[in-house]
C-alpha cells in the first residue's frame, strides 16, 4: 500500500524551494520539527537520501531533486482536478493563480482589478510579479494557472493568445534637444545614448533591438531595475530612453524635467499575450480575462492594438 501522501509531497518542494527548514515550514503553515520529522518519514519510506542537512541550509540530493521535479508534476495535476471539479458548478469563481511581468503589472492592474471584482467577484485572482524566464518555470512547475508576458515566449508546453500591441515612445530630459520637437522620427536617435533596463527584462531585449536598427547607443554603465528608476534617471539628464505607452502617464507618477514623445510614422511595438499550460483547468477563466484585458479602455485605445479574438 502507497504510504506517500500529497502534504509530504508539499513539504518537500517548499524545503527544495527555500533550501531552508524554517523558512519551508513558515511557508507550509507549520512548525519546523513537523516538517523535518515528515521529510524524514518520506526518505525513510523511499529508502533514499532526499535532503542534506547541514548547520546552515538544506541541499537537496541528486535523486531528491529528480523526485522534486516528479512531485510538482503530481502537485500540479492534483492541483488542476480540484479545479476542474470546483469549476464545474461555476468555472469564474475560485482563485485564479495569475503571473505579470513587472513592466507591465503596475500599469495594467489598477485598470484591471477593479473590473474583475466587479464582474466576477467570486473569483479571487493571487497575482505574481517576475520576469519572463521566473513565470515561465512557476507556468511549467504547476504553480500558476497564467502569465502575462512579452511575446514570444520560447515554449513549446505552453499556450499563448495575444491581448494588445503596446507602442514604445521617446523619454527624455525636459531641456533635451528633441523635446522641441512634437514627434520623434527613428533617425533622431541616431546614436543617442540610451538608458536601458537590466539583464533578464525582456522590454530590454526590444529596446536593444530597436537600437541596433536606429543607430542608438546603450549606456554601458547604467543598468535600472525598473521603468519608474529609469523613468528618474532620464528626468535627472542622463539619456533617454523607450517607455512602454501604458506606463507613460499612470495615475501618481508625474516626474518632473520628463517629456515623452510620440514616434512620427510607425512606432516600435511589444506583444503582450497571456500564456497558460496545455490542458490547464482554468481554461475557461483564463480566456474570459483575456477577453476583459482586450476590452479594458487604457488598453483598447491604443494605437495599433490586435483585434479581438472570435
Amino acid at each position: 500500500m502507497i504510504q506517500v501522501n500529497f502534504r509530504d509531497l508539499r513539504y518537500l518542494v517548499a524545503v527544495a524551494d527555500h533550501q531552508h527548514f524554517g523558512r519551508a515550514a513558515a511557508a507550509c503553515y507549520v512548525s519546523q520539527p513537523t516538517l523535518s520529522t515528515q521529510i524524514k518519514k518520506l526518505e525513510d519510506y523511499l529508502e533514499v537520501q532526499l535532503v542534506e542537512r547541514t548547520s546552515k541550509k538544506v541541499l537537496v540530493t541528486p535523486i531528491g531533486r529528480v523526485v522534486t521535479e516528479r512531485a510538482r508534476q503530481i502537485l500540479a495535476e492534483v492541483d488542476d482536478l480540484v479545479h476542474v471539479a470546483r469549476a464545474a458548478g461555476d468555472p469564474m469563481s475560485g482563485e485564479l493563480r495569475l503571473g505579470i511581468i513587472p513592466t507591465l503589472g503596475p500599469y495594467l492592474i489598477p485598470h484591471l482589478f477593479p473590473v474583475l471584482r466587479e464582474r466576477y467577484p467570486k473569483l479571487r485572482v493571487l497575482l505574481h510579479e517576475e520576469r519572463t524566464s521566473g513565470l515561465t518555470q512557476r507556468l511549467q512547475e504547476g504553480t500558476l494557472d497564467a502569465a502575462i508576458m512579452g511575446a514570444p515566449v520560447p515554449d513549446e508546453g505552453l499556450i499563448a493568445q495575444s491581448l494588445f500591441r503596446e507602442p514604445f515612445e521617446v523619454a527624455m530630459p525636459a531641456d533635451h534637444p528633441l523635446a522641441r520637437q512634437r514627434k520623434i522620427r527613428r533617425a533622431d536617435l541616431d546614436a543617442a545614448p540610451m538608458l536601458l533596463l537590466e539583464e533578464g527584462h525582456c522590454m530590454r531585449d526590444q529596446a536593444l533591438d530597436f537600437c541596433s536598427r536606429v543607430g542608438a547607443q546603450q549606456q554601458q554603465d547604467f543598468r535600472a531595475t525598473s521603468l519608474e528608476t529609469l523613468r528618474q534617471m532620464v528626468a535627472s539628464g542622463a539619456g533617454v530612453t523607450l517607455l512602454p505607452a501604458l506606463a507613460v502617464d499612470p495615475p501618481g507618477t508625474a516626474t518632473e524635467g520628463l517629456v515623452v514623445r510620440r514616434f512620427a510614422g510607425e512606432p516600435p511595438v511589444r506583444e503582450l499575450a497571456i500564456y497558460r499550460r496545455r490542458g490547464c483547468a482554468r481554461e475557461p477563466v483564463i480566456n474570459a480575462l483575456a477577453d476583459l484585458i482586450r476590452e479594458l479602455p487604457p488598453v483598447r485605445d491604443l494605437p495599433d492594438t490586435l483585434p479581438r479574438a472570435g
